[in-house]
């Protein structure tokens, strides 16, 4: 019994860091290039092109991010360190907070900084409230790092951890419940910009007490994927037919298909944990993080010129291109990483959140 319960954490321990990887390669998907601003790209809607694009985007980007929420969630609902909440704290400050600042401040460094000198068609600096808001991304979304509200939101709810651990699964509910409800009434900034990450943080929480996760991992292929194909096929009757649905209603949907998602990739994160990519997988998982904070500013700088090649959005080829985007990020950042870990361990050490050392 003890050795089939080992073999059952190790093979949870490598779903999980299987889950990273795929979700956070899935999050490129998102913020692929186009050549496209945001009027043309709602002039291209409803074409072949753009269809795919929405479907890479909603099925292996935005579906896969909730799973990082609830994983972060499981993660710490188990940790005997959210008991000391300063020492807690400091921990994830050191290896959410500081990460996101300075790559923030890269993206402006690097994207800004080709704006002015080579003409690259990117925001620039404009006041010293801009440049505080893309930093700290205190009350708004930032312009170039689009996708850090998510370590922003995720280090609060890191903050409240100590006090969510302690709280009866009653008050936890009611937590998820009010995070669900601020989701879809748009409530929470400037305190969460997206209270879904709350909601889908304390939804671990509560799978850690009850062994979701197990269940889950249990699941048939069919009784695993079926709602989310469902519910992805009704999600996408409305949006190639543009229907002005009550938005409360479309924000119902967009939450069932992200829980459902969640399950989904996690069932696909099991399997992979006991397949033959399980190895190459566990490889790259050093460089997930370091990934999720860099690939913005890799298709900032990279996108236009490998853009010149394969053509903007609409081009025959730009198919192809938008396909294999995540990865040549993943090639890009293998490199990046492997490069500053051997030259300059310490700084790879932050900017990966401590997961890239030297050796």
């Amino acid at each position: 019994m003890p050795q089939t319960m080992t073999a059952d954490a190790t093979r949870r321990s490598d779903a999980i860091a299987i889950a990273r990887v795929i979700c956070i390669l899935g999050v490129v998907y998102v913020h692929a290039w186009t050549g496209l601003n945001g009027h043309d790209l709602e002039i291209v809607r409803g074409t072949p092109q753009e269809n795919l694009r929405w479907l890479l985007m909603e099925i292996f980007g935005r579906s896969a991010v909730p799973l990082l929420g609830v994983i972060s969630g499981w993660l710490v609902g188990g940790s005997l360190r959210t008991h000391n909440w300063f020492s807690h704290v400091l921990r994830k400050a050191r290896t959410i907070l500081l990460p996101m600042v300075l790559w923030n401040g890269l993206g402006i460094l690097l994207v800004s900084g080709a704006a002015w000198w080579l003409g690259l068609s990117a925001p620039v600096p404009v006041s010293a409230d801009w440049l505080f808001q893309e930093l700290f991304i205190v009350s708004r979304n930032p312009d170039i790092n689009v996708q850090m509200p998510f370590l922003r939101d995720l280090f609060l709810c890191m903050v409240a951890a100590p006090l969510l651990v302690r709280l009866p699964a009653s008050m936890l509910w009611a937590v998820a419940g009010a995070a669900a409800l601020s989701q879809l009434m748009g409530w929470g900034a400037p305190v969460l910009m997206r209270p879904a990450i709350l909601f889908f943080f304390v939804i671990g929480m509560m799978a850690r007490r009850t062994g979701l996760a197990e269940r889950a991992a249990s699941l048939g292929w069919m009784a695993a994927v079926l709602p989310f194909l469902l519910l992805m096929s009704v999600q996408l009757h409305f949006a190639l037919k543009a229907t002005a649905g009550v938005p409360i209603e479309i924000g119902l949907l967009d939450l069932a298909v992200r829980v459902a998602a969640a399950l989904c990739f996690w069932r696909l994160s099991w399997a992979l944990a006991g397949s033959p990519v399980r190895a190459v997988l566990l490889r790259i998982e050093p460089y997930a993080f370091f990934l999720f904070c860099s690939h913005l500013i890799l298709i900032w700088l990279g996108g236009p010129v490998l853009g010149a090649l394969f053509g903007k959005l609409g081009s025959p080829l730009y198919p192809a291109y938008l396909l294999i985007q995540p990865l040549l990020v993943l090639v890009a950042v293998l490199i990046l990483g492997s490069m500053l870990s051997r030259a300059w361990p310490s700084m790879a050490k932050v900017l990966s959140g401590g997961r890239l050392i030297e050796g």
